[in-house]
């Protein structure tokens, strides 16, 4: 499996996620949530990881004006009417998903030494 990053072309930590991967001569395909929503099978494989509340990006600017932090929301049936709310980047590789950028994390994931 190539190594996805689902995130936004213009998001610094997307990319820093996929300057990350190039230094290491690592392919990635990145895929832009803003352009291409997730489909159902990619989400299935995120959400093995992470809790449907741990994608929404608390942080996001639609968060803070539509007032999520006082509604009760489904938060993927939100997430895929506003792909901002997404938080992002997503990393996806055979050896894991990780959520937001974590170059700790990332070189966890390669079993590269700190």
């Amino acid at each position: 499996m190539v190594t996805q990053i689902f995130g936004r072309k213009k998001s610094k930590d997307t990319q820093k996620a996929v300057r990350f991967f190039k230094e290491r001569k690592i392919p990635v395909q990145l895929i832009d949530v803003d352009e291409k929503m997730l489909s159902q099978g990619e989400l299935q494989s995120i959400l093995r990881y992470y809790s449907p509340e741990e994608l929404i990006d608390k942080e996001a600017k639609i968060y803070k004006k539509r007032g999520y932090a006082y509604m009760d929301f489904d938060p993927l049936e939100e997430i895929f009417e506003y792909p901002e709310l997404l938080k992002v980047p997503i990393l996806r590789m055979d050896s894991g998903v990780l959520l937001g950028y974590d170059e700790q994390q990332y070189r966890i994931l390669l079993k590269e030494k700190p």
